[in-house]
C-alpha cells in the first residue's frame, strides 16, 4: 500500500493531510471534518484502490477490500461529493464504518427455546423488572416537539436515571468521550452497582452513535468493546424469538427498519412477554439470547433501551 499512500497524499492540501495526522493520532474520539481527496485511482498503482478504501485499511481494517463494505457516518458531509462537486469526496477514515452481519455459526449455547421460560431471579433485592413497553412518561407532547426517540439506560432490572429524549438527527451515548456531547451515563447516578455493572460500565467507553436516516435508524459502535442489538425489525416476522445482532467496535448495523414495522400495535414472544415494535435494545459488552448463557437482556449488566416514535 506505501506507493498507492504516498501518490494519494501528494494530492492532499496541507491543511488536509494535517486533519488527517490529528484524526489518526485521536483514533476519531472527536467528529472530525471531511479529508477531500480527488475521485480516481492514483496513477500508476497496481491496486487501484478507491481513496476511502485505501486510508481505511491503512489505518483501521487491513482485512478491508471493497467500498460496498464501509457506510458513510451520518456526520459526513463529503460521502457523494461536496456541494454537488463530484470529482472529490472524504476519505477519512473515521468517516466510515463497517457492516456487521450476523455470526456464522454462532457460539455453542442452545439453552433456549420457544417454550415457555422465565427471567432470571433479579441480582439485588432493590432492583425490578422492567416492563418491554414504552414508559407511559413519553407522551405525544414529545412527538409534536420534533422527539423521534427516548433513551433509557438499565443496569440490569433497574433503570438508572431520568429519560432522555432526542431531537436532533443523531446522537451520542457514552461513558467516557474527549470531545463531544449526547447522553452520558457517567453522571446517572445509581445507589447500588455490583462489581460486574462496574466492569461493563468501565467498557462502554466511546458508546455508541444512533442515527435517524432515511428508511430507519442505525448505530456505530464507538467503543473498544461489541455491542448487542435486537429490534423486532432484526428478526423474521414468523420468528420465536428476537435475534440478536453483535456488533463489533468500528462497525455499525441499521438496527431499525420503519417500513417492516409497519403499523402492527405489539409482539408477543413466548417467554419474554409483549413487545413494543418500535423500540431497540441495545447491551454493551454483554450478549445475550439463544447464543449466549444470558437468556434476558435483564440478565445484562448494562444497557440501553431505544423507544421509537412512530413517524407521521
Amino acid at each position: 500500500l506505501k506507493p498507492a499512500a504516498h501518490a494519494l497524499f501528494k494530492k492532499l492540501k496541507d491543511e488536509e493531510l494535517e486533519l488527517l495526522v490529528q484524526v489518526v493520532e485521536s483514533r476519531g474520539a472527536w467528529e472530525s471534518g471531511c479529508v477531500l481527496a480527488p475521485w480516481g485511482d492514483p496513477r500508476g498503482v497496481k491496486q487501484g484502490l478507491p481513496p476511502q478504501v485505501l486510508l481505511c485499511r491503512l489505518f483501521r481494517w487491513p482485512d478491508l477490500h471493497q467500498s460496498h463494505e464501509l457506510k458513510h457516518l451520518c456526520y459526513c458531509a463529503g460521502g457523494q461529493g461536496v456541494c454537488g462537486d463530484l470529482a472529490v469526496l472524504c476519505c477519512n477514515p473515521h468517516h466510515f464504518s463497517r457492516l456487521a452481519v450476523p455470526e456464522t455459526p454462532p457460539p455453542p449455547y442452545v439453552k433456549a427455546s420457544c417454550g415457555p421460560s422465565w427471567p432470571d431471579e433479579p441480582q439485588h433485592p432493590s432492583t425490578q423488572l422492567c416492563s418491554p413497553l414504552p414508559d407511559t412518561s413519553l407522551s405525544w407532547s414529545t412527538v409534536k416537539d420534533g422527539c423521534w426517540c427516548t433513551l433509557a439506560y438499565w443496569e440490569y432490572r433497574t433503570r438508572v436515571g431520568r429519560l432522555y429524549a432526542v431531537h436532533e438527527a443523531s446522537v451520542n451515548v457514552f461513558c467516557e468521550l474527549p470531545w463531544g456531547s449526547g447522553f452520558c451515563l457517567a453522571q446517572l447516578p445509581a445507589a447500588y452497582r455490583s462489581c460486574a455493572v462496574r466492569r461493563a460500565r468501565g467498557k462502554i467507553g466511546r458508546g455508541l452513535l444512533l442515527s435517524r436516516e432515511p428508511g430507519g435508524v442505525w448505530a456505530y459502535n464507538r467503543s473498544e468493546h461489541p455491542i448487542f442489538v435486537s429490534s423486532p425489525t432484526l428478526s423474521p416476522p414468523d420468528a420465536c424469538r428476537l435475534s440478536v445482532l453483535k456488533v463489533l467496535p468500528g462497525y455499525s448495523a441499521k438496527v431499525f427498519d420503519y417500513e417492516w414495522a409497519g403499523d402492527r400495535r405489539g409482539w408477543h414472544l413466548p417467554g419474554e412477554g409483549p413487545c413494543d415494535p418500535h423500540s431497540i435494545r441495545i447491551s454493551f459488552a454483554k450478549g445475550w439470547g439463544p447464543c449466549y448463557s444470558r437468556q434476558f437482556i435483564t440478565s445484562c449488566p448494562c444497557w440501553l433501551e431505544v423507544l421509537l416514535n412512530q413517524p407521521r
